[in-house]
């Protein structure tokens, strides 16, 4: 695993604070926990916080820390260890998160890459000039049978050809991604088969109020 380091002091803001809601939501998170186990808190804070302010800075884990009565080394463990956290800043309109395991790069994933640096940054975890946009290969997103697939923010757009993803990163871009249709781009209806369905095909036989019909048209002819 590669080591995962704060981003420079240069661009680290000078403070962090939960907004007003998320403060309420923070306490409220935080007793869910039983006494001498709201350590166990962390986790969900420092999400919260990265989808507050696109990603986890020193002044962010030094916040959770004081509020969990934690060592700031604990909370920095936390964030360094979980890639789910961003500790360097992304892009503020999307941060694209391209699946690289083995089923999406039999399905094309590399070409996806391949459109983020061209689009976006030749390296990942670099945002683009503007600052909007930034993308990095991870791990196995949990879908394989709609490969390849990005997850952006918290949506998974699976089925997807390089063309496909330019278009959405445009639409992400010019502000529109909460327009953006989530899950399968190829008109798949979730995970099933991409050939179409090969069991089941008939659903009158699985319903119940078909059988309590059947049943019903028989007990009347005998």
């Amino acid at each position: 695993m590669s080591v995962r380091r704060l981003a420079d002091a240069s661009v680290q803001p000078a403070s962090f604070a939960f907004s007003a809601e998320n403060a309420i939501w923070a306490q409220h998170t935080i007793n869910k926990y039983p006494e001498g186990r709201q350590q166990s808190a962390v986790i969900p804070l420092l999400m919260r916080a990265q989808e507050q302010d696109g990603w986890v800075t020193k002044a962010t884990i030094e916040y959770v820390a004081d509020m969990l009565d934690m060592p700031y080394i604990r909370v920095l463990e936390v964030a360094t260890f979980y890639t789910q956290f961003q500790i360097k800043p992304v892009g503020t309109r999307a941060h694209i998160q391209v699946c690289g395991t083995t089923p999406c790069m039999l399905r094309g994933s590399e070409a996806l890459m391949d459109v983020c640096r061209s689009k976006i940054h030749p390296e990942q975890g670099q945002p683009n000039e503007a600052g909007t946009m930034s993308w990095e290969e991870v791990e196995c997103q949990g879908a394989c049978v709609n490969a390849p697939m990005v997850i952006i923010f918290k949506d998974a757009y699976e089925d997807l050809t390089p063309e496909r993803l330019a278009e959405i990163i445009d639409e992400f871009e010019a502000g529109n991604g909460a327009s953006v249709p989530t899950g399968p781009q190829n008109g798949r209806v979730f995970a099933a088969p991409a050939t179409g369905l090969t069991s089941l095909t008939d659903e009158t036989a699985v319903l119940k109020s078909t059988r309590d019909q059947a049943a019903a048209a028989a007990k009347t002819s005998d």
